[in-house]
């Protein structure tokens, strides 16, 4: 028997232009799916719950249950409460901020990427963005505030699939509030 453990969805699109949900109507949407002890943590889409499936097979359950929930795709990105505690113990940049005060960012991705990926990822990368890839997960030190970034998120994408990026910090926090071992 497989052990129930917590899991963390970070979702992509949520509460931008039109698409608006609410903490409390997305945590019944995931209760709805049949999911146990849901928490939502903040308004940009980070829902921690309990479920004995693998990260792989709960990204496609979700995004297709939410689909038909709210009447649009929702990318979902599945990690372990041991991942999420691992990325939010690393100290991206060795607590670098970027030139201009940029924080350091997690780009999520759908799995670890090949290496010819990643190589062509990181030629995007400047003094001003700096990237560093880490298992499923590319972290990303801006110079400045990341709408005023020339990194060209969707050329990253299209190299190494869909992405939903946080801050480190709402990682960290997220980790100390909800998972702590």
């Amino acid at each position: 028997m497989t052990e129930i453990v917590k899991r963390v969805a970070f979702l992509r699109g949520m509460n931008l232009g039109r698409r608006r949900i609410t903490n409390e109507a997305l945590a019944q949407a995931f209760t709805d799916l049949g999911f146990e002890a849901v928490q939502v943590f903040l308004a940009s889409g980070n829902v921690v719950f309990s479920s004995d499936e693998k990260p792989s097979a709960l990204e496609g359950r979700i995004a297709e249950g939410l689909e038909a929930s709210l009447g649009y795709p929702v990318l979902t990105f599945v990690r372990t409460d041991a991942e999420v505690r691992s990325i939010a113990g690393q100290p991206p940049f060795d607590g670098a901020r970027g030139r201009v005060g940029g924080k350091p960012q997690v780009i999520f991705l759908p799995k670890p990427p090949p290496a010819a990926k990643r190589r062509k990822a990181m030629e995007l990368a400047t003094e001003d963005d700096r990237l560093v890839f880490s298992g499923a997960q590319v972290l990303w030190l801006p110079s400045g505030g990341i709408s005023d970034s020339e990194l060209d998120l969707d050329a990253i994408g299209k190299l190494v699939g869909p992405t939903t990026v946080r801050t480190h910090n709402t990682v960290v926090r997220l980790a100390k509030k909800f998972l702590a071992p």
